[in-house]
């Protein structure tokens, strides 16, 4: 069983014997609804998959494996990112949907939860080859896709470039219909919101700095009273100098740095920051704004020689990439790809907070293992949730052409997570449960009592 689908199970079980959920529900009747919701909640309602037939520069044709799963959408339409890596695989698309149909509940967002994944390297590809890789998902996809079927966005690999590109192609397929909120993270001039391609690495960072600032700071004698490990971590760093290293310096993890960087509120300091390359280390700091100067003028590659350190006055050592995860610090985030924190090398993780921008960086025997240590662990569910809340204005947006500037998007963005995080903070350092599956408690129960009222349980 996957790491999403034994959580929801394991949420449902913790649920199923308080009486106040579905109090209807008695005896024999609750251990069906109970099979039922394991059932629903684990599996799709649909598999989409097919093989784009694409013709390249060079006159050869190539077929690329692409897919669109829907998880559930009993909250709304299908919302969820499309992917291009070549990593990409049904399993893990079915996986991300779940995902996304927990975010969402989480978060209060009225959207169900799908994902998509194009199985390219795009860097391998020319603009005039991805585009119409672009067009031919839309095309072979278009009869599920829609603004009130199934709104896609950005994901790894993909930007607003595809998403401009999709919704023109969306058009084509269906004149005259409504097109401008048929997908998200689009350019501005395109119907775009302002503060989107940010959006996922500023909350990743707003749930980091408003648990150990806001809530730590406020909330203080209480923490300090409960017996609860997670608690007391969150006292020790709250008013403590902290050691960052952050795994991914793209957009997500660029951005997160900046926040982080620019903090008046928090005393962390990044040391080290890694991609695919390399990672840059410097014990008492790096500059951060120099090192995103680099990436932005660079094809948003680290530098991997000194000369390019010392021409954009970069002071930090230039180290194998792998070494960022075992490094003597006291936050790791996560902004890469999943399964990065996993059985071989969990037992070697010093860092005592985990905040997982990327989804599902930490394979499930790792996290077990380091919550059941006192590791904190900001969940993916929790901590990226921004990029689909600002979907979500840019699609009302969309729908009344009525938009909103930047500082009203993020007001509206750090207000939302900070609704959710006063509704899960407390039950998480009230309980001997970890922050991951808290979330999962609070968003299966939203999901399983929306549907017994619905009447999908029978």
């Amino acid at each position: 069983m996957d790491k999403q689908s034994s959580i929801i199970e394991n949420s449902l079980k913790a649920i199923m014997d308080d009486e106040n959920f579905l109090p209807d529900l008695k005896s024999q009747t609750r251990d069906q609804a109970y099979k039922s919701l394991v059932s629903i909640l684990t599996t799709p309602n649909h598999i989409h998959k097919s093989f784009l037939r694409v013709t390249l520069e060079n006159g050869t044709v190539t077929r690329v494996p692409a897919f669109r799963i829907q998880h559930n959408d009993i909250l709304g339409p299908y919302k969820g990112g499309i992917r291009f890596h070549p990593s990409v695989s049904e399993e893990e698309v079915s996986n991300f949907s779940k995902l996304m149909t927990l975010k969402n509940a989480l978060h209060e967002v009225p959207f169900g939860g799908a994902k998509g994944g194009v199985v390219v390297n795009p860097k391998e590809y020319s603009v005039k080859e991805l585009n119409l890789i672009c067009k031919k998902y839309v095309q072979y996809f278009n009869d599920v896709l829609g603004p009130d079927k199934d709104i896609p966005a950005p994901d790894m690999g993909s930007g607003e470039r595809e998403m401009d590109w999709m919704m023109a192609e969306f058009k084509t397929v269906h004149p005259g219909e409504p097109y401008r909120n048929s997908f998200t993270g689009k350019s501005i001039v395109n119907g775009g919101s302002e503060g989107r391609r940010e959006a996922t690495g500023k909350g990743v960072y707003f749930s980091f700095r408003y648990l150990m600032h806001d809530y730590a700071n406020k909330n203080e004698k209480w923490l300090t009273e409960n017996d609860n490990v997670f608690a007391d971590t969150a006292v020790k760093y709250a008013k403590t100098k902290m050691r960052m290293a952050i795994q991914g310096f793209g957009n997500l993890g660029s951005v997160a740095a900046l926040e982080a960087y620019k903090c008046k509120y928090l005393q962390n300091k990044i040391v080290a920051v890694s991609d695919h390359n390399v990672m840059l280390y410097n014990e008492k700091g790096l500059d951060i704004p120099s090192i995103v100067n680099y990436t932005e003028e660079n094809g948003g590659e680290l530098p991997t020689q000194e000369v390019a350190l010392n021409d954009y006055d970069i002071n930090a050592s230039i180290h194998e990439n792998d070494e960022l995860l075992e490094l003597d610090v006291d936050v790791l985030l996560l902004a890469a790809l999943e399964d990065q924190i996993h059985e071989d090398n969990m037992e070697n993780i010093k860092a005592e907070i985990i905040i997982e921008g990327a989804n599902k960086p930490v394979t499930e025997k790792a996290d077990k293992f380091l919550s059941d240590k006192g590791v904190l662990i900001i969940p993916d569910i929790l901590a990226n949730a921004g990029g689909v809340i600002v979907s979500y204005f840019e699609w009302m947006q969309g729908r009344d052409t009525q938009f909103m500037g930047e500082d009203r998007i993020y007001e509206k963005l750090f207000n939302k997570m900070k609704y959710t995080m006063d509704t899960i903070l407390p039950q998480f350092f009230g309980d001997p449960f970890p922050l991951r599956q808290n979330c999962y408690i609070h968003a299966v129960t939203k999901l399983s009592t929306i549907m017994f009222r619905q009447g999908k349980l029978y």
